[in-house]
């Protein structure tokens, strides 16, 4: 395994970590991708209980990311249906699920070789 990300990806993950617990997402994860792809550096899944906890934790992690560090989403999908919203940050990519997308995607198990942190419950 790599040593820490940069400072960057780091603030980037703790923002969108924060914006989740803010918005009573659960189970959130952040998984280290670095020494599984090429294309980006890690993700972080959390899951709401229906369409507007996912939106609102899409939305107030896209908040604590600018507030970090000023950026915004490369891309956004799935705001319509908000089963499964997610923020492309490049190095990062934050998907917000809704429980039952979250469990038939399953990508803590397609990516089961990953690092993985999951923060300590802030309540």
């Amino acid at each position: 395994m790599r040593g820490p990300h940069s400072s960057f990806v780091s603030t980037l993950i703790n923002a969108a970590l924060v914006g989740a617990e803010e918005k009573l997402g659960r189970d959130a994860v952040a998984l280290d991708l670095r020494d599984l792809v090429d294309s980006f550096d890690a993700l972080v899944l959390v899951s709401g209980r229906n369409d507007r906890q996912v939106r609102a934790i899409a939305e107030e992690v896209e908040r604590m990311i600018h507030l970090a560090l000023d950026v915004k989403p490369l891309r956004v999908e799935g705001w319509p249906s908000a089963e499964w919203i997610a923020l492309d940050y490049g190095d990062v990519i934050v998907h917000v699920f809704d429980e039952v997308a979250r469990e038939y995607y399953d990508l803590e198990h397609l990516w089961s070789a990953a690092p993985s942190f999951r923060p300590l419950p802030v309540r």
